[in-house]
């Protein structure tokens, strides 16, 4: 299989990069992804009633899932530096079938956990492994452009679940639901194996969108060095100063997109159809952001666009705070939080191949991981917790509107030119 591909590289007649069609299944891969995770905002409200839970316990299912995520990022992005992304990703997407299986027979707090923990693991090989894959195939120069595309993947899903999930539920229930997506990820795991390359050369051609004296970083980048102390990029102001905004961004922008279609039913009074279709919007906002915001950040620079992107995030959560109760403003609202968290994680991912050499692009998005994983982790039980002692959600996004405003103050403070050896 492997020399077929090669052949149909160097054919004349096959005139598609092989780039594409690495960024097309890494496209599904996240689509499935990010429906198993996205899909929680839809699913918890009505399988925590069904279960007898609260709004608390609902953000601790998701925090296992996170907490999980947190542990095991790290170190599958290095297992996908040292021992190929391919591997990594079957591995994982196994387990994430799993994982989100059984999250269909959950029938108390201890087994969801324990579920979404699993899916959570499987999860850790579908995002830091297909962004570092993506970027490897693709030039500098292109990898907005190919990240926008990728990332419209899990708005995409989002907005399809938002319009699917009240007729699904109605007929097929949430259990049903969960083992539909998890036979998604075992099903897709054939294709990950037929089709992933590692590289451009080991298909013997450059990535896409590189000129004849293409040089993607210098191996002898003074950031990659280590003195006997650690990787230098660890200990750079630049790696913590992008971490700690990856970290204030993800409470802000998780505290209302997990508890946004809660919020619309319980506070702001409207029926689950309408409270749905915020989903929806907020995919279709993500789809938005990641195709515009994405390629603009080839010209002006990703620390110029996380900038715009925490900037918008912070006027709409201020914006839910004061005229959330009107129900067009509140739609407005959220697709606006969706172009904002659309761009997140691909524009902080795609820092670690603008500041660092390109075989390290897995270990550094992985170390960042956890930033934005305790984010969200603190985000939900903060949340959860706020609004089942006061009964509203006001407080908790108020801070998280303070949080996201934190994030754009330290991403302003991030040299704006990457070092050079």
């Amino acid at each position: 299989m492997k020399n077929t591909t090669r052949s149909l590289l160097k054919s004349q007649r096959f005139h598609l990069h092989w780039a594409w069609v690495i960024l097309t299944v890494c496209f599904c891969d996240l689509l499935i992804n990010y429906s198993g995770r996205l899909g929680y905002t839809l699913i918890f409200p009505e399988m925590i009633r069904s279960i007898g839970l609260r709004r608390v316990d609902g953000g601790t299912i998701y925090n296992a899932y996170l907490l999980t995520y947190i542990a095991f990022s790290p170190l599958t992005g290095w297992l996908s530096d040292r021992f190929g992304v391919r591997r990594v990703i079957l591995v994982c997407l196994i387990v994430l079938g799993i994982g989100l299986g059984f999250m269909g027979t959950a029938h108390s707090l201890g087994s969801a956990c324990l579920f979404y923990g699993i899916a959570g693991l499987g999860a850790t090989g579908m995002w830091t492994p297909v962004l570092a894959l993506v970027q490897r195939w693709f030039a500098p120069q292109r990898r907005g452009l190919a990240l926008g595309i990728l990332s419209a993947s899990y708005g995409l899903g989002f907005a399809v679940l938002g319009g699917i999930f009240p007729w699904f539920q109605a007929v097929w229930g949430w259990r049903t639901l969960w083992m539909t997506l998890a036979a998604s990820a075992l099903g897709f795991m054939f294709v990950n194996a037929v089709m992933i390359r590692e590289t451009p050369e080991s298909c013997g051609c450059r990535p896409w969108g590189a000129g004849s004296s293409f040089n993607d970083f210098p191996e002898t980048t003074s950031e990659i060095s280590t003195n006997g102390t650690g990787p230098r990029w660890f200990r750079t102001r630049r790696f913590w100063l992008i971490g700690c905004s990856y970290f204030a961004v993800s409470f802000g922008v998780y505290g209302i997109t997990t508890f946004m279609v809660d919020y619309a039913r319980m506070q702001v009074g409207l029926p689950v159809e309408k409270a749905s279709f915020l989903a929806t919007l907020h995919g279709i906002g993500q789809m938005i952001g990641v195709l515009m915001l994405m390629p603009m950040s080839d010209l002006l620079g990703r620390r110029r666009m996380i900038i715009v992107s925490n900037a918008c995030l912070t006027v709409s959560l201020i914006g839910i705070l004061i005229w959330g109760g009107v129900q067009p403003l509140l739609y407005f609202l959220i697709a606006l939080v969706g172009v904002s968290f659309g761009v997140t994680f691909p524009l902080y991912g795609a820092c670690a191949g603008d500041y660092f050499e390109r075989r390290q692009i897995g270990t550094v998005i992985g170390a960042w991981t956890p930033f934005y994983g305790c984010g969200a982790v603190l985000t939900h039980w903060v949340t959860g917790i706020l609004c089942d002692v006061s009964g509203a959600y006001d407080r908790a996004f108020l801070i998280n509107a303070l949080m996201a405003a934190c994030g754009l103050v330290l991403m302003w403070m991030v040299p704006k030119k990457r070092p050079r050896g």
